[in-house]
């Protein structure tokens, strides 16, 4: 009858201690998550900060521009407005394509791509580029990581007890792989 009692109590601990180690790795990727996708959100800073001084920069040349200049602002202003993750992501979507047709201008015209500023600015924005696509990589992948933690099983079970839900990924807006035209 003893023995019973404790295998009893041992199995009970064990299952205790599994569900604790569960919940603390469901919380520790969750925080990594978050991290991460603030990490996204640095970087999105840097490019809206560089962004107005490359505008100012090409603007002196270009007035014809003012659409993407304006697409550009109302852009910044939706992301600054937006509070989710997917909000957020949804605005800096927006604000890559009207950054793209920037860069497509630029591109066009040989003498902004040959003055200084905006060959620094470029070169500042070609970096920030990078950083965003690595931060958004591993971003994802904190977020599969955590999404499988949440949907395998058994984990799955002290995910819903807590309300541990999925995370959305970062995806590419739509219309995003065509290419940026120009038209002059």
């Amino acid at each position: 009858m003893k023995k019973g009692i404790i295998i009893v109590i041992v199995i009970v601990v064990l299952v205790f201690l599994y569900g604790l180690a569960t919940y603390n790795g469901l919380v520790t990727s969750n925080v990594n998550a978050d991290t991460s996708w603030k990490q996204v959100e640095v970087n999105y800073q840097r490019r809206f900060d560089l962004i107005p001084n490359l505008v100012e920069s090409v603007k002196g040349v270009m007035k014809q521009e003012e659409a993407i200049f304006t697409a550009l602002a109302e852009a910044r202003t939706r992301y600054s407005g937006a509070t989710t993750a997917n909000d957020k992501a949804l605005a800096a979507g927006q604000v890559e394509s009207a950054f793209g047709r920037l860069l497509a201008v630029v591109e066009n015209y040989p003498q902004l791509k040959s003055a200084e500023t905006v060959q620094t600015l470029m070169s500042q924005v070609e970096g920030t580029e990078n950083r965003i696509s690595v931060a958004r990589l591993d971003f994802n992948n904190i977020v599969r990581d955590y999404n499988l933690k949440v949907m395998r099983i058994p984990s799955s079970i002290i995910a819903s007890l807590f309300g541990f839900d999925e995370r959305a990924y970062f995806e590419a807006t739509e219309g995003s792989e065509k290419v940026p035209e120009v038209k002059f």
